[in-house]
């Protein structure tokens, strides 16, 4: 697979290049339903093996990509916890003024 490859299986998929497996998953199977020869009387041979030959694609990439489980990948996927730990102090911010703290 080579990253043009990648890049036309979004394309096909009508994707962005930041895409959750989720968004592949569901983006595949509303593609195949309205493409689908017993669904669609304007079915398109070409278009199913496109669109099945773009989820393959997706789905090797996805399977043989290594995620990263360390801290800052996490904060970077979930930026509320980013910025909950960077103003969790500041009361302008929802954290404890110093009266209100518990003793």
């Amino acid at each position: 697979m080579t990253y043009q490859d990648l890049q036309n299986a979004l394309a096909t998929f009508g994707l962005g290049e930041r895409a959750t497996l989720h968004e592949i998953k569901s983006r595949h199977r509303q593609l195949v339903k309205e493409h689908h020869p017993d669904q669609s009387r304007q079915s398109d041979s070409a278009r199913i093996q496109q669109i099945n030959a773009a989820w393959r694609t997706l789905s090797d990439y996805c399977h043989n990509y290594r995620f990263a489980f360390d801290e800052q990948e996490f904060l970077e996927q979930v930026p509320e916890e980013r910025l909950r730990r960077q103003f969790a102090e500041d009361p302008n911010w929802g954290g404890l003024y110093e009266e209100d703290e518990p003793s």
